[in-house]
């Protein structure tokens, strides 16, 4: 098909030729003028602005000279700037600036070129004060409302703001960057850069001398794309002063940075990115208790800003050596906050999961073969307003799984007699032989119903029925820390108890916590060991006093008798002393009954036994009345300096069952809620401590009931 010509009139043409001419002729004149004024108004602007630094900020402003060198760009020297009362924060000896013309027509401004020679920016703390003091001033009237920010038209201004001050074409030569912590610490980087059509290199010495840095990369502001790679010199990057400032180590091979685009997606503001490193190893206490070496991370990130939130998008990856995940993490903004955090990684190869975890994270698993494959969710969702409807969920699914060859530690000795060392303050007690050489082993079908059905309950009901853990526990945790801004309950599971005291060292670290998981879902999704023997073994080393272990040495040390012989008295103790089994002698009184107050844990633990059909009803108290230490440990306890009335109970309760109205004071948290004592029992209680309020009383019974629910249900 061929397309007819469009001719238009000669006249129209003329017209357009008339227009265009008169707009340039204005556009020079214009620019005329004001190139024959562009030094009086550089005068003026410089003016303006040293004197609105001085005014708003306390800033000293000098300049030697400064003219144009060019259409547009302006060349400065002997540039100074000195907050007021402080230290001197710049000095610049030769400093041009160019701009771009088209961008200046709509307000923006953008860099063409920056050349700087001889300068240095020294920050300076001493005390309390520093010479960046200034940054915190606000103008007066920040302080007025003047209504809530749009994130995404911020996310975007300050993007902007940071992409216009990268110029085309950059020369820097001897800038010193320096760092004074009240005179204990000082750091420099003495910088030489360049921009070249995009390409950026540079080459940074650190504390003369100490190590070189190079930053180089590709910088295309104008397409919002970016492309850092930093690493030194013959050596690892790190920095010494930071090391100190985290009491540990952190250094890598490389470090890269790329900023691939932005821009709005509806209503948010999208940022699209990727990090990642090589070789990076860190070395942190509470971490881990040794070097830990992560050989190959990266993120590739999409980050959404929100009218009210921020968030690393679902479509993000993050990716450790062959191993990779899916995180979604959210951030809402607001009255009350909300934290969400979602982590999905679909089906892959189980080896290369194991093999992408950091070098040094997982001692006693180092060398394990594995083969199949693994998928893993996470599943969490807080909302502040409120925390107890936090939603928790995790789930690590085998397929085809099956462990080839054990690495350091063999998860299954305990199924054979071993050696276990208990630790106290960090130091080995005793060794322990955990088998039929031991006269204190106790077989699991040798030691009581009663201690066995009391533990259970009071520590782990549905030890059972879990598979190491239980969700329902974990979650009612994360909402009594979080209300409490600290951590007061912990969720772990008989099984994970174990895990810890028998196959991991004693530092207290996310490291070891981390492991712990790993090797419970190791053990319980594999039958490495069976139920009964993990409880049988559990028994055997489980702390019960001081330097007590195992049921065998706890039940004759305490009572004189075998582990078959324990009553529900008995059990009920002993369970109760496991949350702090260094306390149990300050719960008997000096002829070796148990304290009054005692009797609120009897009844309680003993009621859900009961109800459950683990021990015959018993409205007296499953046995409180019947429990004496042994009579040669009685010449140990203190003599009776409370004065306990027995018969002090609240009966107005609504089961129909008294309450302890006195107690003894300074009790752990377990002892607040069932009342139990402290180191302090024996103290004399003055009259003003020993009566509570029904109120106090009503808040304890409604505690108490709480958590019978929980064990009820096996939480």
């Amino acid at each position: 098909m061929r397309i007819p010509k469009i001719r238009i009139p000669g006249k129209y043409l003329k017209i357009g030729a008339w227009v265009l001419g008169v707009f340039l002729i204005i556009s020079i004149a214009l620019g005329a003028v004001a190139y024959s004024k562009r030094e009086a108004l550089l005068k003026k602007m410089v003016a303006k602005a040293v004197a609105k630094a001085e005014k708003d900020y306390g800033l000293e402003i000098k300049i030697g000279s400064a003219g144009f060198a060019g259409l547009s760009t302006v060349k400065m020297t002997s540039v100074s700037v000195v907050p007021k009362d402080r230290d001197t924060l710049s000095q610049i000896g030769e400093l041009s600036v160019g701009v771009k013309l088209f961008p200046l027509i709509f307000g923006n401004v953008k860099l063409s070129e920056v050349k700087l020679a001889n300068g240095f920016v020294s920050v300076v703390l001493k005390d309390s004060t520093s010479n960046i003091d200034f940054l915190k001033r606000k103008k007066k009237d920040s302080t007025e409302n003047k209504g809530k920010a749009n994130l995404p038209e911020l996310a975007s201004n300050i993007l902007n703001q940071v992409l216009y001050k990268i110029p085309d074409d950059m020369d820097v030569k001897n800038l010193v960057f320096k760092f004074n912590d009240h005179d204990t610490a000082k750091l420099s980087f003495a910088t030489t850069a360049t921009i070249d059509g995009g390409d950026l290199k540079s080459t940074i010495n650190v504390n003369q001398g100490e190590s070189t840095w190079h930053i180089d990369g590709l910088v295309k502001p104008g397409k919002k794309q970016l492309s850092f790679t930093v690493y030194a010199d013959g050596k690892k990057l790190e920095l010494p002063y930071l090391n100190n400032k985290l009491h540990g180590k952190v250094s890598f091979d490389t470090l890269q940075t790329e900023l691939k685009d932005a821009g709005y997606s509806g209503d948010d503001y999208k940022i699209s990115g990727s990090w990642s490193v090589k070789n990076m190893l860190i070395n942190q206490a509470r971490l881990a208790g040794n070097d830990i070496v992560v050989q190959r991370a990266k993120l590739d990130a999409d980050v959404l800003v929100g009218p009210h939130y921020i968030a690393l998008d679902s479509t993000s990856t993050a990716y450790l050596r062959d191993a990779k995940i899916h995180p979604f993490v959210k951030y809402t903004l607001g009255k009350n906050k909300i934290y969400e955090l979602k982590l999905d990684a679909e089906e892959q190869d189980a080896q290369a999961v194991l093999d992408a975890f950091p070098q040094g994270l997982f001692e006693s698993l180092d060398g394990l073969k594995v083969e199949g494959k693994v998928k893993y969710n996470l599943n969490f969702y807080l909302d502040t307003a409120v925390p107890d409807s936090v939603r928790f969920s995790s789930t690590l699914t085998p397929l085809n799984f099956k462990i080839l060859k054990w690495g350091k530690t063999n998860l299954q000795k305990i199924n054979n007699p071993f050696v276990y060392t208990p630790y106290e303050y960090g130091k080995p007690m005793r060794d322990i032989t955990i088998g039929p050489s031991n006269p204190n082993f106790t077989p699991l079908n040798a030691i009581s119903k009663n201690f066995i059905n009391a533990v259970l309950t009071a520590e782990d009901p549905s030890f059972y029925t879990h598979n190491g853990f239980v969700e329902e526990s974990i979650r009612k945790s994360i909402a009594v820390n979080f209300k409490e801004k600290k951590f007061k309950r912990g969720g772990s599971t008989i099984s994970m108890q174990l895990v810890k005291n028998i196959y991991l060292s004693r530092q207290k670290t996310l490291a070891r916590k981390a492991e712990e998981i790993l090797i419970v879902w190791l053990i319980e999704h594999n039958h490495l060991v069976s139920k009964q023997r993990m409880l049988e073994v559990y028994f055997n080393i489980m702390e019960l006093g001081q330097n007590i272990y195992g049921i065998g040495e706890a039940s004759r040390y305490y009572f004189g008798k075998q582990p078959a012989d324990l009553t529900i008295g008995d059990g009920l103790f002993l369970a109760s002393i496991v949350p702090k089994p260094k306390a149990s002698m300050y719960k008997f009184m000096a002829d070796g009954s148990l304290k009054p107050y005692m009797f609120n844990y009897f009844r309680f633990m003993g009621n859900i036994m009961a109800r459950r059909g683990l021990t015959p009803g018993d409205t007296s108290g499953y046995g409180f009345y019947n429990v004496r230490l042994r009579e040669g440990l009685r010449q140990y306890l203190a003599p009776d300096t409370a004065a306990v009335d027995t018969t002090g109970f609240d009966t107005d309760d609504e089961d129909g069952m008294p309450t302890v109205i006195m107690q003894d004071k300074n009790k752990s948290l377990f002892d607040r809620i069932f009342g139990g004592g402290s180191k302090k029992d024996t103290a004399t209680v003055q009259s003003s401590d020993t009566t509570k309020s029904k109120k106090q009383l009503r808040q304890e019974r409604r505690e108490q009931r709480r958590r019978e629910k929980e064990l009820e249900n096996g939480q």
